[in-house]
């Protein structure tokens, strides 16, 4: 049977390095949590931002939602930038944010910032007085701001909220601008492709002395449906005298002369519908031309239409212009604080406790395995 066990000398070097590495880190944890950290109060605030939709029909309703933005989010654009470096130097110049966070240095050099500390030092203290937690699925946006004043805390949330308008009004303005250059430059473009579709078809009539080919061409066809009449009136005519005359009548002669005369017309007529020569007065395949024509025309159109088109997005983009269509909705003001929560002594003591006890533990085993192998 194994003795029972009992407190040896080597039992010793455990129970001291249990109180020397556990028992008194925590002992100086404590007496410094609640003996020397100053208070801190938390004040909160959150916000969201929002966006203005404008019902719209017809062809500036389409526009509009053809102009729908993309991309990152405004609310993750905000949630970077309450992160960043450039909102903490703002602030700080306004209000003073190291005089502020290094008020009771060095009594309490835990939890308070060095005086003269730079920008990078006072923005990572930055985030550790900051919290800020962000629900991407509702784009609600909620911050937690610390200080060793209640006022303090509330004034350092309100900037916060102030400099987080100004960077969306800053967006809002960089979109305006962005979509009236855009539309102003669509119609620019619009502009001068119609003035060179006119000029195009201002160029085709000087040239060909033709104002507008369908309409010629059913002039034309009206003179050969009525040189065709005439050519069977004339042919009746010929039978007629053919019949009641002798061979050496001189009618005979002159009713085939005009028969003739009018069938030279008639071909010459339908020359002129491959050739515009002697209707507009160049030498020139009138079927081209018909094609140029409908071409230049369905180009005058098309410029039209875009021109049409590009003034309604410039309408449309000065009345975006004109509102607010993108701010900021805070749902929960900054409050005021009336109990110092931070920091949380409990906590963070028994947290310290844990860690310690782990470390104690895992040590002392480490070490007991290694002597036992040897």
């Amino acid at each position: 049977m194994a003795e029972p066990a009992r407190f040896r000398r080597r039992h010793m070097g455990v129970v001291w390095s249990f109180a020397i590495l556990v028992l008194l880190p925590i002992l100086v944890t404590a007496t410094y949590l609640w003996g020397v950290a100053q208070d801190q109060y938390a004040s909160t605030v959150a916000f969201t931002v929002r966006r203005e939709d404008n019902a719209s029909t017809g062809l500036v309703g389409g526009l509009a939602q053809l102009a729908g933005g993309g991309g990152m989010s405004e609310s993750d654009i905000l949630y970077e930038f309450i992160q960043s470096q450039e909102i903490v130097s703002a602030i700080d110049e306004r209000v003073g944010l190291g005089a502020i966070y290094s008020t009771h240095w060095p009594g309490d050099p835990v939890f308070t910032l060095w005086p003269d500390a730079r920008i990078e030092e006072l923005h990572d203290y930055w985030g550790r007085m900051v919290r800020i937690s962000y629900d991407q699925s509702t784009r609600l946006i909620a911050l937690r701001v610390l200080a060793f004043t209640p006022e303090d805390a509330q004034r350092i949330a309100g900037e916060i909220v102030a400099e987080s308008q100004r960077m969306i009004n800053d967006l809002n303005n960089q979109a305006r601008e962005d979509v009236m250059r855009y539309a102003n430059a669509d119609l620019d473009q619009a502009l001068a492709r119609l003035k060179d579709a006119r000029e195009a078809l201002s160029l085709f009539r000087t040239r060909t002395r033709i104002v507008d080919p369908a309409a010629d061409i059913q002039g034309r066809m009206g003179v050969l449906n009525n040189l065709q009449q005439q050519l069977a009136e004339a042919l009746i005519e010929n039978d007629l005298i053919l019949g009641s005359t002798q061979e050496n009548d001189p009618r005979r002669n002159q009713a085939a002369r005009r028969i003739q005369v009018i069938r030279d017309r008639i071909a010459a007529e339908r020359q002129t519908f491959a050739s515009a020569e002697g209707a507009g007065g160049v030498d020139e395949n009138y079927p081209d031309l018909i094609a140029e024509f409908e071409r230049l025309t369905v180009d005058l159109q098309f410029a039209e239409e875009s021109y049409r088109t590009a003034l309604a997005a410039v309408d449309l983009a000065r009345a975006n212009a004109s509102r607010q269509s993108l701010y900021l909705a805070p749902y929960i003001r900054p409050t005021l604080p009336q109990t110092a929560e931070f920091p949380q002594r409990l906590v963070l003591t028994g947290l310290v406790s844990i860690f310690l006890l782990l470390i104690w533990a895992i040590g002392t085993l480490v070490f007991y395995s290694i002597r036992d192998r040897r």
